[in-house]
């Protein structure tokens, strides 16, 4: 559609016909089933609120039908996000995530790979952190035994995975091989990619360069990636971004 209208002149561009252009491709996605894992609840120890929020937007408009999964282990830790220091406390990352999806969240021991037409992990600190080890060993980090088994079992049916922030960093370490970005390079606006890029590199994937309001896809892998707060971004920006990745994920669903 876009061709035609970029042939019939640039004046037929209005914002009117890009918001129908839009309703057309999300019109076209309807019916699609979709996993979110989620880690937690809060950026330091768990998903990233404005992150999960975003994908579930972008889902809903797209008329996707949506299940929420997050395995039931105990949080690496519990960081006060007010002082942004740990805490004492014990907390369990099914019944934290239940706070972000209003109750209505399974095991993910019980998420079915039949039953789902793709999967997204928001980022936060709790996917590096409880879904992973990334946050303290790197690319040395383990992966949790049901989170990769998840993931090998939606690429083992050749079903989309969206990742965003430094979830990433799970596909290349499930992966060997895949396609990630975690934002730019060199570049002050994404402060901790340039180190986390070498790490997916050593691990014998390859990272590649996209700004916040973009996503990358590894069609050979059905990858979908993007950086959403690796980048000091406004809002907005991240919002966009992941909504490339969630249309991204929706078309090869």
């Amino acid at each position: 559609m876009l061709t035609l209208l970029h042939r019939c002149g640039r004046t037929l561009l209005t914002p009117s016909t890009v918001r129908a252009v839009d309703r057309t491709f999300y019109s076209s996605q309807m019916g699609k089933r979709v996993a979110v894992v989620l880690s937690g609840c809060g950026v330091y120890d768990g998903s990233e609120i404005h992150e999960a929020s975003a994908i579930l937007v972008h889902l809903s408009r797209g008329g996707a039908s949506v299940n929420m999964f997050a395995p039931s282990i105990d949080q690496m830790h519990v960081v006060n996000h007010l002082k942004g220091e740990p805490s004492e406390e014990k907390r369990n990352v099914l019944v934290e995530s239940a706070r972000l999806a209003r109750g209505d969240i399974q095991d993910l021991s019980k998420l079915s790979v039949k039953d789902h037409d793709a999967i997204i992990f928001p980022g936060g600190f709790g996917a590096a952190k409880n879904l992973c080890t990334w946050a303290v060993q790197g690319k040395d980090c383990s992966v949790n035994d049901e989170v990769r088994a998840t993931l090998q079992a939606f690429h083992s049916e050749g079903k989309p995975i969206g990742l965003c922030c430094i979830s990433p960093v799970l596909a290349a370490k499930v992966f060997p091989g895949c396609e990630v970005t975690v934002g730019l390079e060199k570049d002050d606006k994404y402060p901790n990619t340039t180190d986390t890029a070498a790490a997916i590199n050593q691990l014998g994937c390859k990272h590649v360069n996209k700004s916040v309001t973009e996503s990358h896809v590894d069609d050979k892998n059905k990858i979908i990636t993007t950086c959403a707060f690796m980048c000091n971004a406004p809002i907005h920006q991240v919002f966009d971004g992941i909504g490339s990745m969630v249309q991204d994920v929706l078309k090869r669903a």
